[in-house]
Parts: C-alpha cells; sequence; structure tokens
C-alpha cells in the first residue's frame, strides 16, 4: 500500500476577521510526500503565506482539514522548522548560540540539552560547515553579510533536525548573485538531510530550481490551479537555468500567473 502524504490538506476555507472578513483561502486542497521539496508560487495576495500559517499549526483552518504526518494540526508544530525572508538573528547571541536556539525550546531537545550539550555543538558546526560558515562561530550577526545570515538563518531552522521545514521567501532580500549562490547552498541542505520542504516564493526560477513540484495558485481566495512537476535532474546547477528546458518552464509558469491575475482583473472590473 502506498504511504500517505507527508502534508495534507483537503478542501480548507480561510476567512480572516469573522463571518465578513477576507477570505484568504477557498476548498484548497494539496499534499506532500514525505522529503518531496515542493515550492508554491501565485500572485501576490493569493494566500501563499495564509498556507504557511495553517501547515505550522500558527491559524486554525475556518473549515476544512489539515494534517502533517497523518495527525490534524491543531497548533504549533515541534517538527517543522521555519526561515522567513528576514534572518531574525538576535543580536546579543553568537552565531551559534543563534543557531542553537530550537533546542532550547523543542521537545525532546530542550530536556537533552544540558547533558548532550557537545553533541549538540559538534552537529551545529556540521551545519556550519556544510553551508560555508565555517570559522564564524563566534562572530555576532552584525559582522556577518545579509547573505551569511541567511545561511545561519538555514542552519537554525535545521538544527533541530525537523521532518518539515517551512521556507517563507527566504531569499527574496538578498542581491541576485547572493540569492543564487544560496539556492545552491539551499539544495545541498536538503539532498543531505531529506527533509519534506515547502517553499512559499514569487520567484519563478527559484521554485524551479529547488522544488520537486511546483503549485500554481490563483488570485485570492487562494486555490490550487495548476500543478507542475520539475524533471530536472539533481543536482541543479545556475548553469542550467540558461537551457532552454529550465528557461521554458519558467515562461509557462509565469503564463499560468498571468492567466491568474487576469481573472482577478476581470472579476474587480464586473
Amino acid at each position: 500500500m502506498a504511504e500517505r502524504p507527508f502534508v495534507e490538506i483537503d478542501r480548507v476555507w480561510m476567512r480572516y476577521g469573522g463571518s465578513g472578513g477576507t477570505l484568504a483561502l477557498r476548498d484548497t486542497t494539496l499534499s506532500v510526500d514525505r522529503e518531496e521539496f515542493v515550492a508554491v508560487v501565485g500572485p501576490s495576495g493569493c494566500g501563499k503565506s495564509t498556507l504557511m500559517r495553517l501547515v505550522t499549526g500558527l491559524w486554525p483552518a475556518s473549515s476544512g482539514s489539515v494534517l502533517v504526518a497523518g495527525r490534524e494540526v491543531d497548533g504549533p508544530l515541534s517538527i517543522a522548522g521555519m526561515a522567513f525572508q528576514n534572518p531574525t538573528l538576535l543580536p546579543w547571541r553568537t552565531i551559534m548560540n543563534n543557531v542553537m536556539l530550537p533546542l532550547e525550546v523543542v521537545w525532546p531537545h530542550s530536556r537533552r540539552l544540558r547533558h548532550e550539550r557537545a553533541k549538540y555543538e559538534e552537529q551545529c558546526y556540521e551545519l556550519l560547515e556544510l553551508v560555508g560558515l565555517k570559522g564564524f562561530e563566534k562572530k555576532s550577526p552584525w559582522q556577518l553579510s545579509g547573505g551569511m545570515q541567511q545561511r545561519a538563518s538555514l542552519c537554525r531552522a535545521l538544527i533541530h533536525q525537523p521532518q518539515l521545514l517551512m521556507l517563507d521567501e527566504p531569499f527574496a532580500s538578498l542581491d541576485v548573485f547572493t540569492r543564487e549562490d544560496l539556492w545552491s547552498v539551499m539544495q545541498n541542505l536538503w539532498m543531505a538531510r531529506r527533509p519534506t520542504v515547502i517553499l512559499v516564493t514569487h520567484d519563478l526560477r527559484e521554485a524551479a530550481f529547488l522544488a520537486d513540484r511546483i503549485l500554481v495558485m490563483t488570485s485570492r481566495p487562494g486555490r490550487i490551479m495548476v500543478e507542475r512537476k520539475v524533471e530536472l535532474p539533481r543536482p541543479r546547477t545556475i548553469d542550467m537555468t540558461y537551457t532552454a528546458a529550465f528557461q521554458n518552464l519558467v515562461q509557462e509558469l509565469r503564463g499560468h500567473i498571468d492567466f491568474a491575475r487576469r481573472g482577478e482583473e476581470a472579476a474587480n472590473a464586473t
């Protein structure tokens, strides 16, 4: 019998502000397999970040069901790691202590940390080396560039070995060269650790480079209108982004989003 999806969203509706508030999601259904890397793209305001909040248990759905690892999500998930557009590193902590912060609050690591600190520190060193931050463990965040801070943020999201990694526009504030560099870093992290990943992004090239599968959302109220499997082999390189296959995929995705936008404009005009 086939293994059930790791993340299951079934006919979810989400409305902010009560019955007369904003309808963010409408009858949304999607699934993500264990160890799969899925990207979610769509027009601005279509509900991508709302999906993130629902899956991680930060918001309850108005109706429908959200399951992770076969269990109904009814509160914040300890098995999830998150990285956002801004690194949000604590300025008074070293890079190493910033990365290890989840171990202080996530069970069962918080119970073990005092007695197994050396083991956890070794895991932290390994992660930092994997993202190219070896030798920066004792630095303060302000001593690192924006790209280096985001590398540390990715390590922090992974230090407690989460089964699910949620990425909300993690590279959007970086210049294009740093962003492309971090795509490769993220790919290496995922291939080494194999968490299930959901990436929300406006960058179609980013989605095509990183994902196994791309979900395209309609305009608000959002739902999944297109599902596209990415056939490009791994490991992927920046050189591959200049190939016809890659550029055709990006153009196809852009066409779907343009279609969604035109639908929204037509609805607003009536």
